[in-house]
């Protein structure tokens, strides 16, 4: 090719990589594309100057192109031609053009023209895939296919190409292992051309991008040790090549830590959230790179919004902690069970030793003065199962600091449903750390602050639109009343004449429990106000049990009037029958409630000769 008409297209192929890096918001705001076609067309340009594709045997459609790139998608091993002689060399070239067409299709929202571009760049390509001149460009096409397919949602034939990018990633590192030309070098002349540094950062970042897409292709696929998996190892890359934005960075690494909370790996999900921690604080301190998105510039909402995500990460850790060391420790009916404690203690200098040592290894993020600050923030939250009220009490007030930093950003006005769900979370955190506490008072203000903060939520509340969030609230500020008045009757048992005020005060609670209780249980009903025949099966269990607590509050109300406590016996007896005709009716219920059912049961069979006592006492007066 004559230099006149060589040093043309490098031109026009710089001016259409110039275009196309132009942001869409400092285009016409009537022509949001106006650069893409422009690019466009200088790379239509480049290509007719080019020359038409190569009629070689391997150029040619292949049956298989369209859905897995060709059989490399399958598995099998590529073997290494080079690019040498002009038919090679122009069929590289034309696959570089054909690659920004489909990226500049993609772009302009045109999936389909895109998609076709990118199977050619696939098919001219194929044969050289594993050479040092086009690995680079092929895995970057299978890439972007992998995206596309996946935003089609038909999520088997993103994986085919995705996992091809990560085979032909590993057998070129490990049978070539320089690195490869990064695709616009192919139209730049020798001096101008990257350094083997530039090439390895650029390669590295194509591999990190792929191993980040597979990530949430496992991840839309279920397969979600596979997709945390492939989400470290790129979380670990990205730092390791300086190559991530720090808010986006932090989100993920603490989107990351509910997947290890979740298999209750709290040390994994506490080394993620000191990290995000970390890493999130440099927002701002260090230079801007290609990877900050548009929407990752000056935006401080964006910021703050991230920061509070992060901050609702911590709070489910704290709980989840925390609960966890509740279910370990509790008894039948959810007290402190003290030898399941013992045991617990002498279980930890084991844990102590086998988990520091193994398993930090294993999700160690960074290194030298990154690695130090990132353990800095790790060595003030514990990642053991709290034993007592003082370490219960430690991972509590950390969980109430992130409750009190997510609720500046989740505010009532504009995020109402994240708003309630971290009020509700703030209840549990009061809820489980009442657990730890053998002061039964102060156990009671604990209830008294969840109440405190639950009840205004059901005043701000539309019923008909948030229906299930006003269920749930309801429930639990019945069960807060219902927990506060057993407290209070254990409190008055310990007395040997309890006082006209300790008696309202649990009359006052109980009462309290079974409105809401029965503000629940009303929400139930249909408009005609008929309570349903059949209960859904989302509310079944919460159903039943509000039924048992509103039987056994019933039981509870302290009165001097045998008239109005054989009336509260009688209510309490229909609610305890409810249950048992309807566990009856229903065998599926049963095993929602089995422990209530029995002694509904034992009540239903009981009540009715203690109410004939109540009878027979009153004729005699």
């Amino acid at each position: 090719m004559a230099n006149a008409a060589w040093a043309e297209i490098r031109e026009k192929f710089q001016a259409a990589l110039a275009l196309s890096r132009i942001e869409l918001h400092k285009n016409p705001e009537k022509e949001p594309y106006k650069c893409k076609y422009g690019a466009r067309v200088l790379l239509e340009e480049v290509k007719a100057l080019l020359g038409p594709a190569p009629e070689d045997e391997d150029e040619r459609p292949q049956a298989d192109d369209g859905l897995g790139a060709g059989d490399h998608a399958l598995g099998l091993p590529a073997e290494v031609v080079e690019v040498e002689g002009p038919i090679a060399q122009g069929a590289v070239r034309l696959a570089v053009i054909e690659f920004y067409l489909g990226m500049n299709h993609i772009d302009t929202e045109e999936l389909s023209a895109g998609e076709e571009h990118l199977v050619k760049c696939l098919r001219l390509l194929r044969k050289y895939r594993l050479s040092q001149d086009c690995v680079s460009l092929y895995i970057l096409a299978q890439n972007n296919l992998g995206i596309l397919w996946s935003e089609r949602e038909e999520i088997e034939t993103a994986q085919a190409y995705l996992e091809s990018s990560e085979a032909l990633y590993n057998q070129y590192m490990k049978e070539i292992g320089s690195p490869p030309l990064d695709p616009t070098e192919h139209f730049l002349p020798e001096e101008e051309k990257l350094t083997e540094q530039e090439r390895s950062k650029r390669f590295e970042k194509v591999y990190t991008h792929n191993l980040y897409y597979l990530a949430q292709v496992y991840q839309h696929m279920e397969m979600f040790e596979k997709a945390a998996h492939y989400c470290h190892s790129t979380l670990k890359r990205q730092l390791e090549h300086n190559a991530y934005h720090p808010i986006e960075w932090a989100i993920n690494a603490a989107t990351l830590s509910q997947f290890y909370i979740n298999k209750l790996c709290f040390m994994e999900a506490r080394h993620c959230l000191s990290a995000a921690n970390v890493i999130f604080g440099q927002t701002g301190k260090i230079p801007a790179t290609d990877d900050t998105t548009e929407a990752e510039g000056d935006m401080p909402e964006l910021y703050h919004q991230r920061k509070g995500e992060i901050a609702r990460c911590w709070i489910k850790y704290c709980l989840t902690l925390m609960q966890n060391a509740q279910h370990s420790m509790q008894d039948n009916i959810g007290e402190l069970d003290l030898d399941k404690q013992s045991e617990l203690r002498a279980l930890r200098k084991k844990e102590l030793d086998e988990e520091e040592s193994v398993r930090k290894k294993a999700v160690q993020f960074g290194t030298g003065e990154l690695c130090d600050a990132i353990s800095a923030v790790e060595e003030k939250v514990s990642y053991l199962r709290p034993l007592d009220f003082e370490e219960a009490r430690e991972l509590f007030l950390l969980g109430q600091h992130y409750v009190f930093e997510a609720k500046e950003f989740f505010q009532i006005d504009g995020y109402v449903t994240d708003h309630i769900e971290v009020v509700q979370d703030h209840s549990a955190l009061f809820k489980v750390l009442a657990f730890f506490e053998t002061d039964m008072e102060r156990r009671c203000k604990m209830h008294k602050r969840r109440i405190a903060m639950l009840e205004p939520l059901i005043v701000d509340l539309n019923p008909q639109y948030y229906l299930l969030v006003n269920r749930q609230i309801q429930f639990e500020i019945a069960h807060a009343y219902y927990d506060m008045m057993d407290l209070k009757v254990a409190i008055a048992d310990k007395l040997r004449d309890p006082d006209s005020h300790i008696v309202k005060k649990i009359n006052n609670l109980n009462k309290s429990a079974l409105k809401y209780y029965q503000l629940f249980l009303d929400s139930l009903r249909d408009p005609n106000k008929v309570f349903p025949e059949v209960i859904g099966e989302d509310v079944l269990r919460p159903a039943m049990l509000a039924k048992f607590r509103v039987a056994r509050l019933y039981g509870k109300i302290i009165t001097s009037d045998p008239k109005k406590e054989l009336e509260n016996l009688a209510t309490s007896l229909e609610h305890y029958k409810f249950i048992v005709d309807y566990c009856e009716k229903h065998p599926e219920a049963a095993q929602e409630i089995e422990v209530e059912l029995e002694l509904s049961k034992e009540m239903v069979s009981l009540l009715p000769s203690k109410m004939e006592r109540f009878r027979t006492k009153m004729a005699m007066a």
